[in-house]
């Protein structure tokens, strides 16, 4: 079964040892950031730093100047990992080691942009602005992601791409200090808060024969009864958390937000897909895979952004899927995408082997071949980098029992 594990550019540049010890988990290929979101890491066995503080989103390769000029959003440089292209030093340190790099890249996650353009973020029902979220439904910051995509996806040496927060974000999202979690929010109460408002999707709204303002008042009056606590949207699976939804909101309601939402959705991924497509055609890589990070549910908003499984199955070569729940768990995300898929469609089980992030390396083994079972046929291991050393044995002889 084929296994990747997640790594970051500051993993390996600096550490002569880092790639060889990646390669010695048993791991074919290592999935590489190369435009990622702001981020404070631990690095348990780099030879010159402990911590890297990444302060902003940023890329970690040069960026074409002529594929930039006249716009006004733009990738930004990142000054904590030394030199002019970290991701090629790591990238060629890794080949070098027997391992297939593939990029990957952070779309519709990033706070610096949301502080310098407001404009370009998700508005919630409340007229609260989420800097951290670009609103994909917005012209501008769909141009900014497929020209971030092409360039930071098809990197030289590498053979695909993940592309991460392809898709809505919302409400949720790990913050300094953060204190939003005083009233218990399950994934209605999430998705509620993640409905925007801002000027092109309240044109959304309208053209679809729905009063923008009336919308708004809907979706504050269906979350009133969560902040009064007179109603707890208790943790429920996929299938309940919209049928919450539905019911706090109405049904009419409801259904005009997942239309406007879902077809902006796959207009961005279809728009970023075709970018990096192309990219990959002029610059004449041969074969190169796209991947999206997806959850089988379309309301879900994030990093794993909720897909149509059979839609996105014909948009891109496969989904990396989150699967480090229990049998049930794993079970419930892999099988929306199973009849829909090609011969040549990948199906990657996504497993944090990190114990100090919730993650159970000792029960790798089993968790893969459950996976397998499910009709995963890849595994993505998070995160090479970040895990301890005994994390990382116990990655290495889980995987010498794979066949």
């Amino acid at each position: 079964m084929r296994a990747s594990a997640f790594v970051y550019p500051w993993d390996v540049v600096g550490d002569p040892d880092a790639a060889r010890r990646i390669a010695d988990l048993g791991v074919h290929q290592v999935t590489l950031a190369s435009a990622y979101h702001s981020t404070r890491a631990l690095t348990p066995r780099h030879p010159r730093h402990r911590i890297v503080t990444a302060r902003h989103s940023a890329v970690y390769h040069p960026v074409d100047p002529a594929r930039w000029e006249g716009r006004e959003l733009r990738p930004y440089a990142q000054d904590w990992v030394a030199g002019d292209d970290p991701f090629g030093e790591a990238a060629a340190a890794l080949a070098d080691a027997g391992l297939e790099v593939h990029s990957w890249v952070i779309l519709a996650h990033n706070t610096r942009l949301g502080a310098e353009h407001p404009d370009t973020s998700v508005r919630n029902a409340y007229g609260d602005r989420y800097p951290w979220a670009p609103c994909i439904a917005r012209e501008e910051v769909r141009a900014y992601a497929a020209a971030l995509a092409a360039e930071s996806a098809v990197r030289p040496g590498a053979r695909g791409t993940e592309l991460e927060s392809c898709g809505w974000y919302g409400l949720a999202h790990l913050h300094a200090h953060d204190k939003v979690g005083g009233v218990r929010l399950g994934g209605a109460g999430q998705y509620l808060m993640s409905l925007c408002f801002c000027s092109a999707c309240e044109a959304g709204y309208a053209s679809l024969g729905a009063d923008p303002g009336r919308l708004r008042r809907a979706v504050a009056d269906a979350l009133e009864p969560l902040w009064s606590g007179e109603r707890a949207d208790a943790a429920a699976g996929r299938d309940e958390e919209w049928e919450t939804v539905e019911e706090l909101l109405g049904a009419e309601w409801a259904e005009v937000a997942a239309t406007w939402r879902n077809r902006m959705a796959s207009a961005f991924r279809s728009e970023v897909v075709e970018a990096v497509r192309k990219e990959a055609e002029a610059r004449r890589t041969g074969e190169f895979r796209v991947l999206l990070h997806a959850d089988p549910a379309p309301h879900r908003c994030g990093a794993n952004v909720g897909v149509d499984p059979a839609e996105v199955l014909g948009q891109a070569d496969g989904v990396v899927l989150p699967c480090t729940g229990d049998d049930a768990e794993r079970s419930a995300v892999l099988a929306p995408f199973r009849p829909h898929r090609a011969p040549a469609t990948v199906l990657a089980a996504n497993l944090t082997v990190v114990t100090g992030m919730g993650g159970r390396p000792e029960r790798l083994a089993e968790d893969a071949a459950h996976a397998r079972e499910a009709g995963a046929d890849e595994l993505r291991l998070y995160h090479a980098g970040l895990a301890s050393t005994a994390d990382l044995e116990a990655v290495r002889a889980a995987l010498s029992r794979l066949d």
